[in-house]
């Protein structure tokens, strides 16, 4: 059985017990998340597509983490001026656990 969501303007393709890294939630540590942009999912009846969403099917996550990714650097150059500019950024993360799928 598994489920395609949308969250933070991405799909992802779940199973119960699953660990998954989604775009920062308001959610703390320990606490449950509830999915409800469920765009399809497979049960043992069949699979089921939304038109956009599947009325009614929820998945249930637990938060596990929130926490902050590597640094990517970006340089800035602009020649034959002497400019240079370096950044660094780091992209706030959830990491969650797939508890239950239901429809």
């Amino acid at each position: 059985m598994f489920a395609i969501i949308e969250t933070g303007g991405k799909q992802y393709k779940v199973n119960e017990g699953d660990i998954l890294f989604v775009e920062k939630l308001d959610a703390e540590e320990g606490s449950t998340v509830t999915f409800d942009r469920v765009l399809a999912m497979s049960t043992a009846d069949g699979f089921v597509a939304g038109a956009p969403v599947v009325e009614g099917a929820t998945v249930t996550a637990n938060v596990v983490k929130n926490g902050k990714g590597k640094k990517i650097h970006v340089l800035k150059y602009k020649s034959k001026k002497n400019e240079k500019k370096k950044i660094g950024h780091r992209q706030p993360y959830t990491k969650i656990q797939i508890e239950k799928i239901s429809l």
